[in-house]
């Protein structure tokens, strides 16, 4: 019970590896603010919209007083370059960048002396598929966010970022060619991150911050060519 007496907020916490940190938290004790667009017993709202960040965050202070923990967690719009209007563009970043960002400024002066901030990234940060410009962008985003954060609040709370790969959050067993090319030989599971994000917040993680941590099972080292490990490339005409 690390965290009896803390409390941590936690947005799209509703589901996912929001929900498997917003879970955690509870078993060790923690107060959990939880705002999320799905409908539930949470605080219901987007993220992506001013308005209802103030009143999240108000609600925060009125009811808590104080934030142990901050878990910038909701997810932002997947769409490409071919079909994403600008409009969709800028709402992916809302959520993906400027929520983090303001959410921490207007939840910075209840911040305990030793809070903890982390912002989940994606592995999507340092490569990418075809047609993922607005989730990419947002995402990488968050990751250069994170050190410039965790400069300005020294004093005030440690900042990192997680940069989780391929997590199933269906609640099904994935096997075969997906998990099997894994490094580790399966694929990821919200507790995967919500382990991570347990341990940035605790006592253990003292002098970490401004740190982004990959946890991809080991897919962002693997070297891929044609004809080697069963890989092979097929050109598509176009």
């Amino acid at each position: 019970m690390e965290f009896e007496n803390k409390v941590a907020v936690v947005t799209g916490g509703a589901h996912g590896i929001g929900k498997a940190v917003a879970d955690s938290f509870r078993k060790q004790g923690a107060e959990v603010h939880v705002i999320d667009i799905r409908p539930g017993d949470h605080f219901v709202g987007d993220v992506g919209d001013r308005k209802t960040l103030e009143r999240f965050a108000e609600h925060v202070k009125a009811t808590s007083g104080k934030v142990d923990f901050l878990i910038n967690n909701a997810l932002p719009l997947m769409k490409g370059i071919d079909n994403c209007s600008y409009d969709e563009f800028q709402y992916a970043l809302a959520v993906g960048v400027t929520a983090p960002f303001y959410l921490t400024k207007l939840l910075m002066p209840i911040f305990t002396g030793d809070a903890s901030v982390v912002n989940i990234a994606s592995s999507r940060d340092r490569m990418s598929q075809p047609q993922t410009e607005s989730y990419t962008a947002a995402k990488g985003g968050i990751a250069a966010l994170t050190h410039a954060m965790a400069i300005s609040l020294a004093g005030k709370a440690r900042v990192n970022s997680i940069s989780p790969g391929w997590i199933n959050t269906t609640g099904t067993e994935i096997d075969g060619p997906d998990a099997v090319q894994q490094p580790v030989g399966r694929v990821g599971k919200p507790e995967d991150i919500a382990e991570m994000v347990m341990f940035l917040c605790s006592s253990k993680a003292g002098f970490i911050t401004g740190e982004n941590i990959c946890i991809d099972g080991g897919m962002t080292k693997l070297m891929i060519y044609h004809g080697e490990n069963g890989w092979s490339f097929e050109q598509e005409n176009t």
